[in-house]
């Protein structure tokens, strides 16, 4: 299975950014998917996550009111909006295949960097 990310990029403090994660090579409709980011200096944390249909969503308290998570099992994508960047959220964003909603799996995406300066 191959997990690719995209649309991470530089906005300031209050910015929004919409992040994309295409997967290929299994069936994505039957899993849960999720979101993880990894500041500099920082262990990767738990960002949102979201069921096979797309009714079930997690999020961070740090996230949460702030960012949704969507999927579109037609098209094998799952997107996380991110509304009202502060500059904590300055990461690499990961997209991966979990289990029990928010344990990740062995298949990650290759990471996309998002900096939100103030």
């Amino acid at each position: 299975v191959q997990l690719q990310a995209s649309g991470g990029g530089s906005v300031q403090a209050g910015g929004s950014l919409r992040l994309s994660c295409a997967v290929s090579g299994r069936t994505f409709s039957g899993y849960s998917m999720g979101w993880f980011r990894q500041a500099p200096g920082k262990e990767r944390e738990f960002v949102a996550a979201i069921g096979w249909s797309g009714g079930s969503t997690y999020y961070a308290d740090s996230v949460k009111g702030r960012f949704t998570i969507i999927r579109d099992n037609a098209k094998n994508t799952v997107s996380l909006q991110m509304n009202s960047l502060k500059p904590e959220d300055t990461a690499v964003y990961y997209c991966a295949v979990t289990t029990g909603f928010t344990v990740p799996t062995r298949y990650w995406g290759q990471g996309t960097l998002v900096t939100v300066s103030s």
